[in-house]
């Protein structure tokens, strides 16, 4: 038998649990104020318009739907961006964002010109470690989370990836919504970081999957992709839909690789098309079909962009909440990294032990590691919380 997967058991667990009071923080699933999962009106229109339309069930290509493609591109890079207008770019339509993850490493791993070193931030935390260990890629890790803030570890990070080998090594780097600290860079610390990229020679891999979700504002969010980009460094970017759309179930992303002239593009994505095909052969139809909808009907997009924004504004209340909560009861500790964080995960900074005493004497779950979902947090519940 494997081991069970921590989210998956916290959440047998709280199923399992008869107290009234019982919450579950686990979950990575944004949850409205009632505790019940969401389902974005703006996506309910995006279906009832599908539906309308008498559409077919016939297979995708390989590369995906064109128009989610080229859509997903825009909304990550801007629809002005110079590497769009000069088709020196590439999109496919991915297996949400699990699976354009494996799909970059994979790329990453069969022609990356150099070593197969990535590095990833540490202490890793979720799927990072085993989709680039099974995808063939060496691990290493770069220091960025600070135990005693419970912030990002900027000094450690910049020393970390000034060792790192020159022209040789791959860098995950988390555009929003960092993971595992949960804390974003500053414009200048990206400035930081990109000089020292691109000074070294170093492979910029971006993951984005809270675009419009982290902050409420998505050029915001993806500030430090485009920054990237400006600067003449051409990234591979994953996105996906799950988070900012709540298309969990429809699992879509995206895999965007900008390349030095349009030629290239050509080549990269003739080569992607052949590592996805014995992959899962063609991505699937709906989700994106709703995301392309949302992205290009101005309308649904201006209701999209509204709904999400006030999904994060309802995180960031109970990021807030929180913290006044814990002063009131009297707390001496200093709890301003749950509002310096951003998303929907906390990297709250309690011990495995405390986490036990939660779960067991309050009905309280969240992993042993001390992440927590906000989503999970409610005005019904916070004041127990």
């Amino acid at each position: 038998m494997g081991p069970h997967d921590p989210i998956l058991g916290v959440m047998e667990a709280f199923k399992r649990d008869t107290n009234s009071k019982k919450m579950n923080l686990g979950v990575g699933a944004y949850r409205d104020d009632n505790g019940k999962p969401y389902v974005l009106p703006s996506v309910r229109k995006a279906e009832a318009q599908i539906a309308g339309k008498n559409m077919d069930k016939e297979y995708l290509p390989i590369a995906g739907l064109a128009e989610f493609c080229k859509a997903s591109a825009e909304l990550a890079l801007g629809e002005n961006n110079k590497a769009l207008k000069s088709n020196r770019y590439v999109t496919t339509q991915t297996i949400s964002g699990t699976g354009v993850l494996r799909a970059g490493a994979s790329f990453l791993q069969r022609f990356f010109k150099f070593s197969r070193d990535v590095y990833l931030p540490k202490p890793s935390w979720g799927n990072h470690t085993p989709i680039f260990r099974d995808a063939g890629m060496q691990l290493n890790g770069y220091r960025c989370y600070n135990p005693k803030t419970c912030g990002f570890d900027f000094t450690g990070a910049l020393e970390d990836i000034s060792e790192i080998p020159e022209m040789q090594s791959v860098i995950l780097l988390h555009a929003c919504a960092h993971n595992p600290t949960r804390v974003d860079l500053h414009p200048e610390q990206w400035k930081e970081v990109a000089s020292l990229v691109k000074q070294r020679e170093l492979f910029a891999f971006f993951d984005i999957a809270y675009e419009s979700f982290a902050s409420g504002d998505g050029n915001k969010d993806a500030w430090a992709v485009r920054h990237f980009i400006d600067q003449g460094i051409n990234v591979p970017l994953c996105q996906s839909y799950t988070k900012n759309m709540g298309l969990y179930g429809e699992c879509v992303g995206a895999f965007t690789m900008v390349c030095k002239d349009a030629d290239e593009a050509k080549r990269v994505e003739s080569q992607l098309k052949i590592l996805i095909h014995p992959m899962y052969s063609n991505p699937s139809l709906n989700g994106a079909r709703i995301a392309a909808m949302i992205l290009n009907s101005p309308d649904l997009r201006s209701h999209w962009l509204q709904e999400v924004k006030g999904m994060a504004d309802r995180i960031i209340g109970m990021r807030t909440q929180l913290v006044s909560n814990l002063k009131k009861e009297g707390s001496s500790h200093n709890w301003q990294h749950i509002t310096d964080q951003i998303g929907v995960f906390c990297f709250i900074g309690l011990k495995p032990e405390q986490v036990e005493w939660l779960t067991k004497g309050f009905s309280i779950y969240m992993t042993k590691d001390g992440h927590i979902s906000i989503a999970g947090v409610t005005s019904g519940n916070i004041g127990y919380l």
